[in-house]
């Protein structure tokens, strides 16, 4: 039997656009709160507002965007959020008042908020359903990549060429993304009266889709305890004596997940999502063991490859399964209360771990973190993975019996 073809031109070009989307805020995140206290002498705490308020406003725009995707339309929304995102990263050029560059970094967020949610929606509705683990791992490798390319670039503009450097070179992945944009097919989906009428209100129904809830949940855990890589990584590795070795951690992270990701979506599509799920919970959890104990430069990145493995893919099963979960009419919210969860997770973590980590140490938050991820294992199969292994069983159980 043929597969459903995934490689479309529409399916390449909405993860160019995420990928140069996702460029502009991985860049911008690593050197503006270093910018705000260079620029404008902010304080540590506003310093670092300037750079979490981004986050800020993709949560509050983004269950918006999922409600109303199909009502304004997925055209309209997807065109006017880019084009607000470029105006926005051209004003950091002029900005001269903090205040204003607060604002400023608050409707960038909000406007990423929107186009990332209309984004992933067109993505979901341009692969083949039997495809779906698969295709959303490729779509997350955008991100993945951003994750890598954007600090490294950052780091290097800043150092030979300075801050409006790195804003031009941000506005210029803003355009290609609004251009590949404009070269993608973006089908607006018509409502019945009845699906409009359901979304009229403020009922927390409108703004989240609930049917994924347990899931999302679990996200808001994981992306917690990637949030202590993710943030004190660069402070660890300054204490460990490996600043260089820290260096190459991300783009090992970016390197092996790429590498597994052709695997692991084809086994999440014929095998079940408890096929890649527990193992990848489980290299998560090693990955943080190994990293705790990091004494020598190959063992720091042999971290980054099991966390890049492990938690990248769990992240990109997540977002399958909440889509699978929702009903067509509203995978747009299925896709937003992934998004807001995944922020929540890593806009709370560095705020509470930064808090802990006195009592704690590197050492004792890491070793922290792969006992929360042990408990995320016992929830997952708690919450959504024996009903899927009892339902895998039943189905075994009819076919035989038709045999």
């Amino acid at each position: 039997m043929t597969r459903p073809k995934l490689w479309t031109k529409d399916f390449i070009m909405v993860c160019l656009t995420n990928l140069f989307l996702s460029m502009n805020f991985y860049l911008l995140m690593v050197i503006f709160s270093e910018y705000a206290v260079k620029k404008f002498d902010a304080p540590a705490s506003l310093a670092g507002l300037a750079s979490s308020i981004f986050i800020l406003g993709t949560l509050c725009s983004r269950p918006l965007a999922g409600k109303y995707l199909d009502v304004i339309g997925r055209r309209k929304l997807l065109y006017s959020s880019i084009a607000v995102f470029i105006v926005t990263t051209l004003l950091y050029l002029v900005i001269n008042n903090l205040a204003l560059l607060l604002v400023n970094r608050f409707i960038h967020g909000a406007a990423l908020g929107v186009a990332a949610t209309v984004i992933a929606t067109v993505m979901t509705s341009s692969i083949p359903r039997e495809r779906g683990g698969e295709g959303i791992g490729y779509f997350s490798m955008s991100v993945t990549i951003a994750t890598a390319v954007g600090p490294f670039l950052a780091l290097l503009i800043v150092q030979h060429s300075g801050y409006n450097m790195a804003f031009l070179m941000c506005v210029f992945f803003a355009v290609i993304g609004m251009v590949l944009a404009l070269a993608l097919k973006v089908d607006n989906v018509k409502i019945s009266k009845e699906q409009a009428e359901s979304l009229k209100g403020f009922r927390l129904s409108d703004f989240f889709e609930f049917s994924g809830i347990s899931m999302a949940i679990l996200m808001v855990i994981l992306g917690f305890a990637y949030s202590s890589v993710m943030t004190f990584i660069s402070s660890y590795a300054n204490e460990v004596n490996l600043t260089e070795a820290a260096s190459f951690f991300f783009l090992v992270y970016a390197v092996f997940l790429l590498a597994s990701r052709p695997f692991t979506g084809k086994r999440f599509d014929i095998k079940g999502e408890n096929s890649v799920v527990y193992p990848c919970m489980f290299l998560f959890l090693i990955g943080l063991l190994i990293l705790s104990q990091a004494q020598h430069g190959i063992i720091l990145l042999l971290s980054g490859a099991l966390i890049g493995i492990g938690y990248g893919t769990t992240m990109s099963c997540i977002q399958t399964i909440m889509v699978k979960k929702a009903p067509p009419h509203r995978i747009g919210l299925a896709n937003s209360t992934f998004f807001v969860s995944f922020d929540l997770g890593m806009g709370v973590g560095p705020f509470v771990l930064g808090s802990v980590l006195p009592a704690l140490g590197f050492k004792g938050m890491y070793v922290s973190m792969a006992v929360l991820v042990l408990l995320c294992i016992i929830y997952y199969f708690l919450a959504h993975g024996k009903k899927v292994k009892l339902l895998q069983k039943s189905v075994q159980t009819e076919q035989q019996t038709v045999e």
